[in-house]
């Protein structure tokens, strides 16, 4: 069962979480004590036979393997393993938790569209949520071992309810060898299309809407199968394993306390028995310790999910849904405040109104000077420095089309014609060509008629506004 523990932190106060701290069940205590009880006996026996049962020689070779291993443990990075791996399994929890089937947005679609206050409307719309609440079982009978305990086999699954006779031959008689979640799926949508060729879906929006959410809760348990069967890749699991006791293994002889009058640097001080490598194994440990159980939450630990509990609540509250509360509406009446302009819900003595005013935007919290706040006319305003830019002058309406159809004309002429004497190169053309040319194709091939060159013989390549059409 769930550890809740969320009334006694609803307010924080001074030591808030320290009353957590002496509760046993579901605690890091419960998991840990075994693990620091074998460390601690092994530390134990060590320093007894270091101070008691070797000879001088053997000291001082224990000493320098203390030495040596306190020295290399610092090259073991359990912190970045361990916490990656911690952050990747509660990322994983909290997923599986969200991948629970839960049957609320079907049951009140169910409710809401399959309608028929007789037996037949009842009995469709009570097989429909039974087959919805079979598909989650089927999965969570797959995944939780208190399911699997409960429900060891399809007969059982018979003498709860959740499965007809005629239903259990028919499931067991599909010839496929995975998990069968899905046939309880098939089954809703071809009841559902049943209701609607009778009539008890009245158009095809509501059958939609039913389908949308059996797909909704087939996703959900499918993501939860999967979660089961795809789980962290095992080398992680194996390397954080492995870093972690190989750590406290050398710190079993690195952190032993030596001979003060050997004169070893940080060795100044013999107190026996190690506080601070007890609360780092408490850590470390403790902390591998919530990835194992974090990493399967379907099992039996004290903090694992209760999915009995949430079988019979969810197959409970489905079948009220669509039975028991099916048209059973209250009576319609005017609410208590009916004539009030601005209804404001009461409190009690327990429970004092806020104070302060309603939260309206960080924005209204912005002090202005009455001067700030009068509006200034456009031509007051001064413009900002710097040139500012004009558009380019416009061409006449037609002077582009213009030049264009008179330099097609030229062209035409030159094809028909002929193109005449050739002129040498980097000579300019002849007064009576450019004549000929015509004043606008002059000026846009970018001579000027009277002769000379426009200033901006490349404008081609370097356009300014006057150029620009």
């Amino acid at each position: 069962m769930t550890v809740t523990y969320t009334s006694r932190v609803a307010t924080a106060r001074f030591g808030g979480f320290s009353q957590l701290l002496l509760l046993w069940r579901g605690s890091i205590y419960k998991l840990l004590y075994r693990e620091l009880l074998l460390f601690l006996a092994a530390y134990l026996g060590l320093s007894l036979a270091y101070r008691f049962l070797l000879s001088e020689t053997q000291k001082r070779l224990f000493e320098k393997l203390v030495l040596y291993c306190d020295k290399s443990a610092n090259l073991i990075p359990v912190s970045f393993v361990l916490g990656f791996y911690v952050a990747l399994v509660l990322e994983r929890w909290w997923g599986q938790f969200r991948s629970v089937p839960a049957p609320d947005g079907l049951m009140v679609a169910v409710a809401g569209s399959v309608h028929g206050a007789d037996a037949r409307g009842r009995v469709l719309r009570r097989t429909l949520m039974r087959y919805g609440g079979l598909a989650a079982l089927l999965v969570l009978r797959a995944v939780s071992t208190p399911v699997y305990k409960r429900f060891p086999t399809t007969d059982h699954l018979v003498q709860a309810g959740f499965l007809t006779r005629e239903e259990r031959r028919r499931l067991e008689g599909l010839r496929s060898p995975y998990n069968k979640f899905w046939v309880p799926c098939a089954w809703f949508g071809a009841l559902a299309g049943q209701a609607r060729r009778e009539g008890r879906v009245r158009d095809d929006c509501a059958l939609k809407l039913l389908m949308e959410e059996l797909n909704r809760f087939r996703s959900h348990c499918s993501l939860l199968f999967h979660y089961d069967w795809i789980s962290v890749p095992l080398v992680y699991t194996q390397v954080v394993t492995i870093a972690v006791y190989t750590f406290f293994v050398t710190c079993l002889i690195g952190r032993q306390f030596l001979d003060p009058a050997q004169g070893y640097a940080g060795h100044e001080l013999d107190l026996g028995v190690p506080v601070f490598t007890l609360l780092q194994f408490f850590f470390y440990v403790g902390w591998l310790k919530v990835a194992e159980q974090l990493i399967n939450p379907f099992g039996e630990d004290d903090d694992d999910f209760e999915t009995n509990t949430l079988i019979d609540r969810n197959f409970q509250v489905s079948m009220l849904a669509v039975d028991e509360l099916y048209g059973d509406v209250p009576a319609l009446e005017r609410d208590r405040f009916w004539d009030a302009a601005s209804p404001r819900a009461p409190y009690t003595a327990a429970a004092a109104p806020p104070r302060q005013p309603p939260f309206r935007g960080s924005a209204f919290d912005v002090t202005l000077a009455k001067e700030e706040m009068q509006f200034q006319a456009l031509d007051d305003i001064e413009e900002p420095l710097g040139d500012t830019l004009e558009p380019p002058p416009r061409p006449p309406p037609g002077a582009f089309t213009r030049r264009f159809s008179l330099l097609r004309r030229k062209n035409s002429a030159g094809s028909e014609g002929g193109l005449g004497p050739e002129t040498p190169l980097g000579a300019p053309p002849a007064l009576g060509d450019r004549d000929s040319l015509g004043g606008d194709t002059a000026i846009l091939l970018g001579d000027t008629p009277g002769g000379g060159s426009a200033p901006h013989d490349h404008w081609l390549l370097h356009p300014s506004t006057d150029d620009m059409v």
